[in-house]
C-alpha cells in the first residue's frame, strides 16, 4: 500500500473592513490535503479532532506571520531601528514556545525543612561568607528539586542571585529555564535589570531556551526601571523568534510604546492584538486612556470608552481613576463628571486618587458650584481623605475663591494627626488672601509658617508678594523677598514677573527703585532691560536685540507675562510708542497667537492673554491698522468683534470692565454683546465713521 502523504496550505482572508480608520487585518485559516503515492487524494478523516480554545500565543500569531513587516535578522543585541520584526525568516529555533511547567513543590515530602532552611539563608548577613557558611548546614541533599524550592523561597534577591551563582558551580544537574526564571524574578523584584540582562544573555549563549516567562520577566523589569528602550529591544527579540507574549506582557509593552510617546505603535499594537481575539484587560486600557490624556486628545478618550463598552469589560477604580486624569488633562470638565456619576451607579466608591482628580479639574474649570458639592458630598458619605486631597481642595478653593471653604478644610487639617497643614497648604492660603487683597491674612500666615516652622516655597513668595505689591505696601514686599532669599528661596520666572507687574504699578520712583533692586537680584539682565526701555536715546534695533535674549532665556510659560508687563511699565511711564514697539516685538516672537483674526464676515481681536494695558495697546493697534485700511479703500466686513473674557475668577480684575472704561474714553463705537459676555461688538456702519473721524483729527 502506498505510504500517504500530506501538506497543510496556508489560505489568508481579508476580514472586512467596517471601519475605514483601522488597518485591515487578514487571518489565517489552514486546510491539510492528503495524498498517496498513486496521485489520488485521499478524503480527511471522518472524526476531525474536538476544537479547542486557542492560547493566546495561538492568537497573536498572525503578529508573527502575516502583519510585521520584514526586518534585518542580524545582530540580536543591536538597538533596534523600528518597532516590528520578522520572526518569519528560516532559523534554527533555540527558544521555547511554552511557558515551563512548574515543579511540584507540594508533593516534596521535605517542604517544611526545607523552607525552614531557607529562611536561614534569608536571614543570615548579606556578605557571601557568611552566606556560603549557612549553606554548609543544608539538611538534605541539592537535587534538582530541592534545590529549586531553595530558590523560589528565598526573599532578597541577592540572596536568590548568590544561591543560583552556588548551585552552578557545584554542577550537580543541568540548569534549566525554570531556575533562571526563579532567579530573574526576584531580582526584578529588586529592580536589577543589568543583573536580569546579564542572565538572559547567558542562557542564550549556552543555548538554554527562554520561555514566555522570561521574556515577560525582562519586559517587566525593564519597564519598573524605566528603561523602556530595552523593554521594547527584548519585546522585539521575543517576536523574531516567533514566541507570542502572554495579557500580562502585552498590557506591560503597551505601557511601554505610550511611555516613550509611540502613540501609533500603541494603536497599532492594540488594534492587531484585538483583531488576532485578544482580549484586552482593564490595565491595557487604562494605558490607552492615559496616553490619550497627556495628549489632550478627547476623541482618543472616547474612543476608549466605546471599545470597553463594546468589549464588554467592565472599568474598575483604576481605570475609572486613569480615564478621570485623562479627561482633566483633556480639558473636559463635563465627561468628567458624567463619569464619576457612572462610577457612583456602578457600585464603586470613589478613593482618596478619584477625589483628587475630581477636585483638580474642577477647580481648572472654575466650576464652583460642582466643586462645594463635591465638598458636601465627601463630608456627608464620610469619603477617605488623605493628605494631597486635602491639598489639591485647598488649591481647588484657592483657584475658585472660596475663602470660608479654604478656612475650614485649613482648620480640619490642623487638627488632623496624620495631614498636618505643609508648606503647600499654606501656599493655598497665602494664594486666596492675596487674590483677595486680605494683606493682614496673608502676612499673619506667612508669620505663621515661621513660627510652627513650615518653609516657604517660591509659589508662596510669589502669592505673598503680588498681595502686598497690589496694595502699594512695598517696605513689607521688599522684607518679604529679602526672608525667602535668605531661607533658600530661588526664584523663578514667575516670581521676576510678578515683581515686574510691581514695577508696572508703583506710582512714586523710590518704590520703583526698591522693587527694582529685588529683581536685580533674581535677574539683573531683566532690570537692565527696563533701564534700556526708559532711556531717552532709543534704538529699536537694540531693544529688538536685548528682547530676543532675555525671551530665550525664559521659560515658555512666562514669556507673555513677561511681555504683558513691560508694554504696562512703559504705559506707565507714558512712553505709549515704545509699549507698541513691544506688543509688535511679542507678536513678532509668536507670544500672542491668535491675536488678531479675520473671516470673510468679521475682524476680531482677542485679548483675553494680555493685561490691561497690553489690551489697550493692541485695541489701539488694531484701530490704526482698520484706519489705513479705510484710507486705502479696501474692503471691511460687516462686523467686528473685541473679545476680553468673562473672568471666572471671584477675584478676577476685572479687564472686561477695564476694556470697557477704555473704550468709553475712545468714544468707540463698540458695545457689549447681548449673546456673549466678554465681547465687544461693532458695526461696520459705525465703525467706520469713528476711524475716519480720528484720522482728520
Amino acid at each position: 500500500m502506498a505510504a500517504s502523504l500530506s501538506t497543510g496550505l496556508d489560505v489568508h482572508f481579508a476580514i472586512p473592513q467596517s471601519d475605514t480608520k483601522r488597518p485591515i487585518f487578514f487571518t489565517r485559516r489552514k486546510f491539510t490535503i492528503y495524498c498517496n503515492s498513486s496521485k489520488s487524494c485521499s478524503k480527511p478523516p471522518r472524526n476531525p479532532p474536538v476544537k479547542r480554545t486557542p492560547s493566546l500565543s495561538e492568537q497573536l500569531q498572525p503578529l508573527s506571520t502575516t502583519t510585521l513587516p520584514k526586518k534585518d535578522q542580524a545582530g540580536l543585541l543591536s538597538k533596534p531601528k523600528s518597532t516590528w520584526v520578522n520572526p518569519t525568516k528560516p532559523k534554527r529555533s533555540v527558544l521555547s514556545l511554552q511557558r515551563q511547567t512548574r515543579s511540584p513543590y507540594a508533593y516534596n515530602p521535605k517542604v517544611r525543612e526545607l523552607k525552614l532552611f531557607a529562611n536561614k539563608l534569608s536571614d543570615c548577613d548579606n556578605s557571601e561568607e557568611a552566606f556560603l557558611s549557612v549553606l554548609e548546614e543544608i539538611p538534605l541533599e541539592p537535587t534538582r528539586e530541592n534545590a529549586l524550592l531553595i530558590l523560589n523561597s528565598l526573599k532578597p534577591w541577592q540572596k536568590t542571585h548568590l544561591f543560583f551563582n552556588w548551585i552552578k558551580t557545584k554542577n550537580l544537574f543541568p540548569m534549566e529555564t525554570i531556575f533562571y526564571n526563579v532567579t530573574m524574578k526576584s531580582l526584578g523584584f529588586g529592580r536589577q535589570f543589568e543583573l536580569i540582562e546579564e542572565l538572559a544573555n547567558e542562557m542564550v549563549s549556552n543555548e538554554i531556551p527562554l520561555d514566555n516567562i522570561t521574556y515577560s520577566t525582562i519586559i517587566t523589569c525593564a519597564k519598573r526601571c524605566n528603561l523602556f528602550d530595552k523593554a521594547v529591544e527584548w519585546f522585539e527579540r521575543m517576536y523574531k523568534t516567533g514566541l507570542m507574549p502572554d495579557e500580562v506582557t502585552y498590557s506591560a509593552v503597551l505601557d511601554v510604546y505610550a511611555k516613550l510617546g509611540k502613540a501609533e505603535e500603541v494603536v497599532s499594537l492594540y488594534e492587531r492584538g484585538v483583531a488576532s481575539g485578544w482580549k484586552p484587560d482593564p490595565i491595557a486600557f487604562s494605558v490607552l486612556a492615559k496616553m490619550y490624556g497627556e495628549a489632550g486628545d478627547y476623541d482618543g478618550i472616547r474612543y476608549v470608552l466605546q471599545e470597553m463598552k463594546s468589549l464588554g469589560v467592565r472599568p474598575n477604580l483604576v481605570v475609572y481613576n486613569t480615564l478621570l486624569e485623562a479627561m482633566g488633562k483633556a480639558g473636559k470638565p463635563g465627561l468628567a463628571r458624567s463619569l464619576f456619576q457612572e462610577l457612583l451607579e456602578s457600585g464603586l466608591t470613589p478613593n482618596e486618587k478619584t477625589l483628587t482628580s475630581l477636585a483638580k479639574i474642577y477647580g481648572k474649570a472654575r466650576w464652583a458650584k460642582d466643586a462645594l458639592e463635591l465638598w458636601e458630598e465627601m463630608k456627608s458619605k464620610n469619603w477617605p481623605m488623605d493628605f494631597i486631597l486635602y491639598n489639591t481642595l485647598l488649591t481647588m478653593c484657592a483657584d475658585i475663591g472660596l475663602v470660608e471653604e479654604a478656612e475650614q478644610l485649613f482648620m480640619d487639617m490642623k487638627k488632623s494627626q496624620h495631614c498636618r497643614p505643609d508648606s503647600w497648604s499654606y501656599t493655598a492660603m497665602l494664594k486666596i488672601y492675596g487674590s483677595g487683597g486680605n494683606v493682614g491674612k496673608a502676612m499673619e500666615f506667612f508669620e505663621e509658617m515661621s513660627e510652627v516652622g513650615v518653609e516657604l516655597n517660591v509659589m508662596g513668595t510669589t502669592c505673598l508678594i503680588q498681595c502686598l505689591g497690589k496694595a502699594g505696601r512695598i517696605d513689607e514686599l521688599v522684607k518679604v523677598f529679602s526672608v525667602s532669599v535668605e531661607h533658600g528661596i530661588k526664584p523663578d520666572d514667575r516670581l521676576c514677573g510678578c515683581l515686574l507687574s510691581v514695577v508696572s504699578r508703583c506710582e512714586s520712583r523710590a518704590d520703583v527703585d526698591k522693587v527694582l533692586a529685588c529683581l536685580h537680584r533674581a535677574n539683573p539682565r531683566l532690570v537692565g532691560f527696563v533701564k534700556l526701555i526708559e532711556e531717552e536715546v532709543y534704538c529699536l534695533d537694540t531693544v529688538k536685540e536685548e528682547f530676543k535674549g532675555i525671551i530665550s532665556d525664559t521659560k515658555d510659560d512666562a514669556r507673555r507675562p513677561f511681555c504683558n508687563c513691560l508694554i504696562d511699565i512703559c504705559l506707565s511711564k507714558h512712553l505709549n510708542e515704545r509699549a507698541h514697539d513691544l506688543l509688535y516685538l511679542g507678536t513678532l516672537y509668536g507670544l500672542y497667537p491668535g491675536l488678531y483674526n479675520k473671516t470673510a464676515d468679521e475682524w476680531s481681536l482677542d485679548v483675553r492673554s494680555l493685561s490691561v494695558g497690553a489690551a489697550q495697546a493692541a485695541l489701539e493697534e488694531w484701530m490704526g491698522t482698520l484706519a489705513k485700511t479705510i484710507k486705502r479703500e479696501e474692503a471691511l466686513p460687516l462686523l467686528f468683534s473685541a473679545q476680553t473674557g468673562t473672568g471666572t475668577h471671584k477675584f478676577s480684575q476685572g479687564m472686561s470692565n477695564s476694556f470697557a472704561s477704555h473704550l468709553k474714553k475712545l468714544a468707540a463705537p463698540f458695545r457689549q454683546s447681548e449673546e456673549k459676555a466678554g465681547c465687544f461688538v461693532a458695526k461696520r456702519e459705525d465703525l467706520v465713521p469713528w476711524l475716519q473721524s480720528r484720522l482728520q483729527t
